[in-house]
This record gives structure tokens, C-alpha cells and sequence, in this order.
């Protein structure tokens, strides 16, 4: 690929120098590697490709790349354009404000963005060469997202509205007071307090300025998109630019956190009126479960969106439906697909591109509206992002040891595919990378488990190395060419380590049957494919027995907590990030009850088979077996896994005699997304596995 250009960025308002000062420009890092050591550092060195816009007419894509600083600890996002061939990749935005989500209008003569100059995040237009640039929305709060009408008369929006009242509205003299009040459930939600719930606003173009925005739930507390990972793509556009089909749940409180039955609503902008499609009067399939992200066909006739048939069921298979909007017939079009639709785009009227994952790959594939099925990509690799770009189709890939590019798929000429950017290409053709394998191992049930197995940069067979077990989290999480700025695998290989990763019982692309065997039942089969997995891989005469190690996160950590009562010394060291260690006390304070409720069975105080089965399986049960070092790492806001079951399990290490130690965060999640604090999180986990393994 071709360096990129870097245009010109004039701007109607230029800041002032001491504006200026208070901002850093990060762009891209000249980054010089040792001897091909890939290190913690290096990975926060890499440009994150995060979003992107093809156009028809000129055929150029606009996209928007992330810079992270260490020092700094933040990111910073610019836009690019290239052409089709990616031979003139163009950075437009050289200012040190946050610019993305570029959106081409005008037949290609303009793109309408997001840019935090003016203070706040709102709507910019600019030329294709960065020039004439100006601000478009001025709206009270920042717009989290966008996207413009099919007639480019208007423009839908994300935005933040009150959530919570707050104890200084209610009470005089209390303007410094730090207390949050709630009065239901759902009063925390994986990172956040509900201060907050975003809302979908649209507003008409008047002139050169976007006028006033109309709140589609306001008066509510209901969110749209679904918190906290749901995006723009939950909304969409009528093709004529008359309505607005959006995902909601419109549940609060306690109903909330118990349900995962969402809807797909058609909001009519002339009469304000709408209605629920997936609930339509005298129509015997209701659609109880989650869904979501619904698409209209290229010409109209259909409309179809992602979704689940069991409420409570947040795992449930991700099926396509279809909707005739004359007749009001749905279908399932996906009925015999035996796996999750990830993601979804329309070809035409009868023919749609899906993502699914299948042994350990996430592949394209087509789909008609009879439900007959061709994969058109192959190779150890993921797709994402999938959306048409003319007759072809535009495409992010990655795998465990290349990060996102572009990549243009053509449809017409037997689904050669073209690579459009090369964005860390400059960093990874300097590191040394170990190989890659598929294993399938014997279960104790007489299965076939499919792994994958990585090994060391200048692995040599006739040397011993250290294994690790890889616990995936979920449980219902898929163990594929996935790759990671978190938990990067070939991250953790290039340490030194022969990794051992299980598409245990409930990772996807086996099966449902496959899939489902893990609900209800933690402590069962799934914890013995893992077993099964490290026994197969301890066979190998390169691996040394005596040093083992187990790791995880999330439903892996709780993997951890339980392997830890369970493992009969086949491990040397432990380490659990945000795991379950204590599942009664884990219920009480999680935020998706739905969650805990399906996976459990019910709450610890309902009898039934499951829950006996499950609550019985709480690792805190097996404490007594403890009898190796574990490293406990966990984030104070962890509202899905809060952070004492975290703190537990490494006070009762301690109290046990054991060697532990806590890595805790003030201010993360379930994940640890801040650049200093991820090195930290590295350091710590290597230089812990380096003293026991």
C-alpha cells in the first residue's frame, strides 16, 4: 500500500494558541523494534481502524483511525480517505481534536463527520481534501453518533438524556454532595451509573445547519440503542426517508434487568406515530427475545433485523428475519443455519450477506430468502463490518496476528478480495510471530474439542516450554482468529508460551447443542473439555509438565476459580481477571439479572435442579483444595462482575496461606481500556507468570 498523503485542514474558526496548547496532536508512531520482540508497549503503538464509508460516485472510502499515546494516556481519531485500490490514502484531519465517523453526502463532493473542536461533539462537513470546513450542528449536548437520510434532508442521532434524579435536585443547600439515589434495579449498568440513557434524536437540514432535534423517546427512561455495547446500527432509515426504525426495549427498572425480550419500533416522522413490528396484532410469533439492528432492502420492499427467540436468553441463536412490508409475513430465513448471525448487510431484494463464526473462523456468507446458504470467504482469518460498496462489498478482516484493514470483496468475479489499507503493516512486518495450529482433542464424553495452539516466535521442537491454558469468557464466547488490544494472544506466545485455547461447551460455531451444554451447568462438561484440552496438549514432548499455568477473564476467570479447587496439580500458577468466585453474592450485586437467571437457573433461593446443580459449583466451595499461587485482578467498575468477588478470592488466598497478590483498578471496567493502566496490566501478568512458570 501506499504511504499516505497529508492534505491541508483549513478551519472557519482556528483556535487560539492557548487553545491550542491544552491539546496534543498523536498521529501515527515511527515505531522501531528489537530484534522482532513484540512487548506490551508496541501493541499501544498500533492505529485502530473503527469505522468507514464507501461512495458510489467516486469511488473512494473515508475512514477513521485511532493514535494512543502512553504518555498522554488517551487516544486521539483522524479520517482518512483512499481509493479503491488504496494506492492514495489521504490523511485529511491534522488538528488535535477527535474527528470520526465519516459519512460521504453530496455524491462524493462532501463528508459529514464527528469533531470535538467546537467543545463538544457535533456534526462537521468538510471537503474531500480536509478544506472548508464547518460546523453543522450545535445541539445542548454531545452527539454520540449519526447518519444521514437516503434524500440527505435530515439526520438521526445519538445523544445522552437524564436518567437518575439526583439527591441536590430534591434536597436545598446540597450542590457539592457526591450521593447517587435509585429507586429500582437496573440503577448500575456495566461501567456507569445510570446518570444517563441515550436516546435517538432526528433533525432536518436548514441550509447550512442541522436544525432543532426531535427526541423519538423523550419524556422516557427507555434507552435506544440498547446499552451498553449497542450502536447506530440498531437505527436505521426508510429508504424514502419518511421513517425511522429503531431498536428499544422499553422496560425500566426491575422489568428491565429481568428481560431481554427488545423490539424493533417504525417511527413515522409526519403523524410522530409507531409501531412495534415484532408484535404486530393477531400475529402468533411474538418475538420475545433480544432484538435488534434492523435493515431495510435496496428497494424497499423488505425489512429485516437480527433476533432471538427465548426472553431472558441473551445467548439465544441470532437468526435473520425477514419481513414482507405489504403482506406483514415474517420469516426466519436462517431456520436451518446452525450457528449466530453476528452481523448483516442487503445485496438486493432477495439476497443478503451475513458474518457468522464456525470453528474457530468468522466467515462471509449469502443468503437467500428461501434460506439456501454459500460461504464466500475462506482462510484462518475473522470478517467484520460487512456493507455494500457499489456491486461489491467492503469488509474489515483481522486474525491473531494481523490487526483490522479494509479489505473489498468483489462478488461478481468469483468473490476475489482486494486489501485496501495496511494500517500497522509498518510495525508488523518488525515482529516475529510463532505458528498458528488447529488441534481437535478426544473429550471425556468421547467428542472432538477443536482448539487452537500457539506456539513461541523461533519455536524449536526439541525444547521444553512452559503451557498456558486460555479460558474464554462468555460463556457463550467464541474462541476464533479474534485480535485483541485486551487479551492479545500472540502477545502472550511471543513471552515464551505454548498457548493452548478450547473451543470448550458453549463457545459458538460447533453447534447449539454444543453451545447450550454450558448453561445451567458451570462446573460440568465445559470445565472438563478444558482439562481435556491441557492433558492433550501436555502429551507433546515439547511441553514441560512441571510447568503449567491456567488463565481467564470474565466466565474464564470464574474457569480459573473453579480449575483452582479442581485441578489435581496440574498447574503451577493462576491468574483470573474479573472473575465469579462466589455465585450467591454474584447475584445479588450483578446488573443483568436476565444473565444470571438463565445461566444459574434462577436465584439461589428457587429450588430446582439447575440451581442445586449450579450454585453447588460456586468456586468459593472448593477453597479448601487452593493449593497453588493465583494473581486476582479486578476493576472497581465492574458493575457486571462487581469488584468483591475479586478482592474474595484473594483475601481468602491469603487467609489460606497460598501466594497471591491483587492487581485493582479505580477506574476501569470489566475491561482495562486506559493505555497506562493496560501496560500495567501486562507487566503484572507476565512478570507473575515469569516467578511461577
Amino acid at each position: 500500500m501506499a504511504k499516505p498523503m497529508i492534505l491541508a485542514s483549513g478551519s472557519e474558526k482556528p483556535k487560539s494558541e492557548k487553545e491550542e496548547e491544552k491539546k496534543i496532536i498523536i498521529g501515527k508512531h515511527d515505531v522501531k523494534v528489537i530484534d522482532g520482540k513484540y512487548t506490551p508497549e508496541i501493541l499501544w503503538q498500533f492505529g485502530r481502524i473503527e469505522g468507514y464509508d464507501g461512495c458510489e460516485y467516486n469511488g473512494k472510502i473515508a475512514y477513521n483511525v485511532t493514535y494512543f499515546s502512553l504518555e498522554e494516556n488517551k487516544g486521539q481519531s483522524v479520517i482518512y480517505i483512499t481509493d479503491i485500490d488504496g494506492k492514495e490514502n489521504m490523511l485529511l484531519t491534522l488538528t488535535a481534536n477527535n474527528e470520526s465517523s465519516p459519512k460521504w453526502v453530496k455524491k462524493g463532493t462532501k463528508i459529514i463527520f464527528l469533531s470535538d473542536e467546537s467543545g463538544s461533539n457535533q456534526i462537521w462537513e468538510m471537503s474531500p481534501d480536509g478544506s472548508e470546513r464547518k460546523q453543522l450542528s450545535f445541539f445542548e449536548k454531545d452527539i454520540d453518533s449519526f447518519i444521514i437520510s437516503p434524500d440527505e434532508k435530515a439526520v438521526l442521532f445519538i445523544s445522552q438524556t437524564p436518567y437518575i434524579f439526583r439527591p441536590e435536585d430534591l434536597y436545598e443547600n446540597l450542590d457539592k454532595t457526591t450521593g447517587l439515589m435509585a429507586d429500582d434495579l437496573m440503577y448500575k449498568h456495566w461501567d456507569r451509573w445510570q446518570k444517563t440513557v441515550p436516546h435517538p434524536f432526528y433533525a432536518f437540514f436548514e441550509g447550512d445547519k442541522i436544525g432543532k432535534a426531535t427526541d423519538i423517546l423523550e419524556g422516557t427512561r427507555f434507552e435506544s440503542p440498547l446499552l451498553p455495547f449497542g450502536g447506530i446500527e440498531q437505527l436505521i432509515w426508510s429508504n424514502d426517508s419518511k421513517k425511522i426504525a429503531y431498536t428499544c426495549k422499553k422496560k425500566t427498572g426491575l422489568e428491565y434487568t429481568l428481560s431481554t425480550d427488545s423490539d424493533i419500533y417504525v417511527y413515522d416522522i409526519d403523524t410522530k406515530t409507531e409501531i412495534n413490528i415484532c408484535k404486530l396484532e393477531n400475529d402468533p410469533d411474538r418475538n420475545l427475545g433480544y432484538d435488534i439492528n434492523p435493515r431495510y432492502s435496496k428497494c424497499g420492499k423488505y425489512i429485516a433485523w437480527l433476533s432471538m427467540e427465548r426472553d431472558g436468553y441473551e445467548s439465544d441463536k441470532n437468526r435473520i428475519y425477514v419481513m414482507d412490508l405489504e403482506t406483514g409475513k415474517k420469516k426466519d430465513i436462517t431456520k436451518d443455519f446452525d450457528s449466530d448471525v453476528d452481523e448483516f448487510c442487503w445485496n438486493n431484494e432477495a439476497e443478503i450477506y451475513f458474518t457468522s463464526v464456525w470453528h474457530g473462523r468468522t466467515m462471509i456468507y449469502k443468503i437467500n430468502l428461501n434460506g439456501d446458504i454459500t460461504q464466500i470467504t475462506e482462510g484462518d482469518y475473522d470478517f467484520m463490518n460487512i456493507a455494500m460498496f457499489g456491486d461489491k462489498l467492503l469488509t474489515m478482516r483481522h486474525s491473531m496476528i494481523h490487526s483490522d484493514d479494509i479489505f473489498i470483496i468483489d462478488i461478481l468475479n468469483n468473490n476475489g478480495i482486494l486489501r485496501i489499507t495496511s494500517e500497522n503493516d509498518h510495525i508488523l512486518n518488525q515482529l516475529k510471530f510463532g505458528k498458528i495450529e488447529e488441534r481437535w482433542t478426544k473429550t471425556a464424553d468421547d467428542k472432538q474439542e477443536m482448539s487452537w495452539v500457539l506456539y513461541p516466535p523461533d519455536f524449536d521442537p526439541n525444547k521444553k516450554y512452559p503451557g498456558m491454558l486460555m479460558c474464554m469468557g462468555g460463556p457463550q464466547e467464541a474462541c476464533s482468529q479474534v485480535w485483541s488490544y485486551r487479551w492479545n494472544f500472540v502477545l502472550m506466545a511471543a513471552q515464551g508460551y505454548v498457548i493452548i485455547m478450547p473451543n470448550r461447551r458453549g463457545c459458538p460455531g460447533f453447534g447449539r447443542k454444543w453451545l447450550e451444554e454450558v448453561s445451567g451447568n458451570w462446573g460440568g462438561l465445559c470445565m472438563s473439555d478444558l482439562l481435556d484440552a491441557i492433558d492433550d496438549l501436555a502429551t507433546e514432548p515439547y511441553i514441560d509438565k512441571n510447568r503449567l499455568c491456567c488463565v481467564g477473564a470474565s466466565f474464564g476467570g470464574y474457569s480459573v476459580y473453579w480449575l483452582a479447587g479442581h485441578h489435581e496439580k496440574r498447574f503451577k500458577a493462576f491468574i483470573a481477571h474479573d472473575g465469579v468466585f462466589n455465585m450467591v453474592s454474584e447475584y445479588n450485586s450483578t446488573d443483568e439479572m436476565w444473565f444470571s437467571n438463565w445461566e444459574n437457573g434462577g436465584p439461589y433461593w428457587v429450588k430446582n435442579p439447575v440451581t442445586e446443580r449450579s450454585y453447588v459449583n460456586s468456586p468459593h466451595l472448593f477453597v479448601e483444595k487452593w493449593d497453588t499461587p493465583i494473581l486476582c485482578i479486578h476493576s472497581n467498575m465492574d458493575y457486571r462482575i462487581p469488584v468483591a468477588q475479586g478482592q474474595g478470592a484473594f483475601d481468602v488466598a491469603r487467609l489460606r496461606g497460598i501466594e497471591a497478590e491483587h492487581l485493582y483498578f479505580t477506574d476501569e471496567c470489566h475491561w482495562v481500556n486506559k493505555p497506562q493502566n493496560s501496560v500495567l496490566w501486562n507487566r503484572v501478568f507476565y512478570d507473575w507468570l515469569e516467578r511461577h512458570v
